[in-house]
């Protein structure tokens, strides 16, 4: 009787695979989330209307594909969300295997687009891989960070927690510059939590900083970049930037009102992707732009509540991840669109328009959720 007793004890202790009505659910979370998808395929719409007519195409062209992949992102959200986070720790190897198969097939057969050989083409449809490599690098990260904690104490065994993400980080740098800090920055601030000792791994932001001067130097049109960011007036390259800050001036206190910008009539280049942001100060206004960071910075703090009551290291370091990873692209774009970083090419997340960054986005939304209804918040 015994040992069947702790056979069923033990069957208990396995975590289920699924949970659909177990537990807490972040509702704050998925709405601000909900918010945020639907003001960015609204604001995609007013931004990519006119390019859309004058390719031939219905001016609801870009805001339908983005709106439809959105609405397969909530799908596949609310599955990862119902899906036992414990397990995600399991498949970590297996998803950085696949977006560093992927990321290596870009090299090998990618198509160019604006200049970037960024996607592969599947069944008729463009992916960019780099996208869905930031949640795997953040699972990943935090499941060797909760494995091989004494790893993170030591510069040399540090460098094997970061020598796969690494392999990852180079690959998209080589056309993706920006997307590469991402990553890499992504996996340092989880690092940085983890570790009880913080040296080894400001060592190793030290070396990726010299890394990334490396490949602006290697690149002749990154360090014209450079150029249009200190001297977007008369460099060759500054039109996008100061055609973005014609928008931001103009739009004033309140805007111009949606749907009335000027510069996204053919004078903002890919104002419904990168330079989105601009598009929502020149019609929304500064009211407008304060009330979309705001709702960033709701989201950050439902993260930090989540990871602050995670019930392992495991559920923590991975909800710190996506929560880096959001930030960092939050700082990167308006940093660019304002003028206070160079220009570079990273999506505005939830707002700007590919269906790889949404779909990749409420992926990551997913595993915080999931995170989420393992939370106790009244104990």
């Amino acid at each position: 009787m015994s040992s069947r007793t702790a056979t069923r004890k033990t069957k208990k202790e396995k975590p289920s695979l699924m949970y659909w009505k177990e537990g807490f659910f972040d509702y704050q979370t998925l709405f601000i989330t909900i918010v945020l998808v639907v003001f960015g395929v609204m604001m995609v719409y007013s931004a990519s209307s006119y390019r859309a007519v004058m390719d031939g195409s219905p001016d609801y062209y870009y805001a339908l594909k983005q709106g439809g992949i959105a609405l397969g992102g909530f799908a596949v959200m609310y599955i990862l969300s119902g899906i036992n986070y414990k397990h995600y720790i399991n498949i970590a190897l297996v998803a950085m295997a696949a977006a560093l198969l992927g990321c290596a097939a870009v090299l090998i057969m990618g198509v160019a687009s604006h200049g970037a050989v960024r996607w592969i083409t599947i069944g008729g449809i463009a992916v960019q891989p780099s996208e869905f490599l930031k949640p795997a690098i953040i699972v990943f990260v935090a499941r060797v960070c909760t494995l091989q904690e004494e790893w993170l104490e030591n510069f040399k065994e540090l460098g094997k927690v970061l020598a796969i993400p690494l392999v990852g980080v180079v690959l998209v740098a080589k056309e993706n510059l920006s997307t590469g800090i991402v990553c890499f920055g992504t996996a340092a601030i989880i690092i940085f939590v983890a570790a009880k000792d913080v040296k080894p791994i400001f060592c190793w932001c030290i070396l990726g900083v010299l890394g990334g001067i490396l490949l602006i130097a290697l690149e002749g049109y990154r360090g014209g970049r450079i150029e249009a960011w200190l001297s977007p007036e008369t460099s060759e390259k500054g039109y996008q930037t100061m055609q973005s800050l014609y928008a931001i001036g103009s739009g004033g206190l309140f805007g111009k009102g949606l749907g009335n910008s000027i510069q996204k009539t053919g004078f903002l280049p890919e104002s419904h992707n990168d330079m989105i942001f601009s598009v929502v100060c020149e019609e929304l206004g500064l009211f407008g732009a304060l009330a979309v960071m705001a709702l960033f910075v709701m989201l950050l703090f439902r993260f930090k509540y989540i990871a602050d009551n995670s019930p392992n290291k495991f559920a923590a370091y991975m909800v710190v991840g996506v929560m880096a990873q959001i930030a960092i692209q939050l700082i990167i774009n308006i940093g660019v669109v304002t003028n206070t970083l160079p220009p570079t090419g990273v999506t505005l997340p939830f707002i700007s328009y590919g269906g790889s960054s949404i779909l990749a986005t409420l992926i990551e939304i997913g595993l915080v959720l999931s995170v989420s209804r393992q939370i106790k918040p009244y104990e």
